[in-house]
């Protein structure tokens, strides 16, 4: 007799943990996930750096010997592997696949970083963690602060006066929400990115995301910040629509784009394809015009 899950299991795997695995395999342990994100880092000699920012420990990845460059992109993770049911989070949100810092891994040029979510990569039971922060407070003022002071570490460490942010799925809404507070962010970038956790959590009819900060509520802001948004023709998570109706919450979008592949989903084929994307913002300014 096969083994046969709920149907409630996969859908909110589907949904809730931004992973492609089937449902009801059981997922690598967190220093199993560690390990492998740091294997893959080594491969381009790069290495873990915890953060202390505020009550929290960020895990960065960095190459082993960063050098001073006026520019530094950093990217973002996604929420991780937040959800084990519709009813139970996961005891650790270190991600399985770890997208983000593949991303930056893949960048072709220029200085890159990588930035986890809180609690990702430590001992939840060592810091301030708790469920609460990659669940319905995964946005909170707290979590985007610490993730703010994150990166201001990182731009010491490079020597950088600018920076570009890149958030991929949930790291998109902190991302945005990091570079509201800041006035050293010329470009923001997103990659199947969550830029309307209202909008978001209706649109799947689940609970909101109560105690977080909502990255469209600071358009005020974030519509003076060079913006280009990628996303999937088949992404069933962020669908289209949702980046349609946040450049549209925008009282001035001319400096914002929205770039769709339409035949990617979620997770399919961004890290692949990344040197060709990366370098379709990367070159402005520095283009002559055709």
């Amino acid at each position: 007799m096969k083994n046969r899950c709920p149907e409630f299991v996969a859908k909110t795997l589907l949904l809730w943990l931004f992973l492609f695995l089937p449902a009801c395999v059981t997922p690598p342990s967190p220093a199993d996930r560690r390990a492998s994100a740091e294997v893959q880092a080594a491969r381009h000699d790069w290495r873990l750096l915890p953060i202390a920012a505020g009550p929290f420990e960020i895990a960065a990845f960095l190459p082993l010997h960063p050098v001073p460059a006026p520019h530094l992109t950093v990217y973002i993770e996604g929420d991780g592997f937040a959800w084990v049911t519709n009813t139970r989070p996961s005891d650790d949100p270190t991600p399985i696949t770890p997208l983000a810092l593949q991303l930056a891994l893949a960048q072709p040029e220029g200085n890159a970083a990588s930035l986890a979510r809180p609690c990702q990569y430590t001992a939840p039971e060592a810091t301030a963690c708790s469920s609460r922060y990659w669940t319905e407070q995964r946005f909170a003022s707290e979590v985007i602060a610490a993730m703010d002071q994150a990166v201001t570490v990182l731009k010491k460490t490079f020597a950088a006066r600018e920076l570009t942010l890149v958030g991929y799925s949930g790291g998109a809404a902190v991302a945005a929400l990091v570079a509201a507070k800041r006035n050293d962010v010329i470009r923001l970038i997103t990659v199947a990115g969550m830029l309307d956790h209202r909008a978001w959590t209706a649109y799947h009819r689940i609970s909101p995301l109560t105690g977080s900060l909502n990255p469209v509520d600071a358009r005020g802001t974030l519509h003076q910040i060079r913006q280009w948004h990628f996303f999937g023709g088949k992404d069933r998570i962020i669908p289209p629509m949702l980046l349609t109706a946040y450049r549209d919450a925008l009282s001035d979008t001319a400096l914002i784009t929205l770039r769709e592949e339409p035949e990617y989903d979620h997770h399919c084929c961004w890290v692949r394809d990344w040197p060709q994307l990366w370098r379709q913002f990367s070159g402005e300014g520095r283009q002559e015009p055709p």
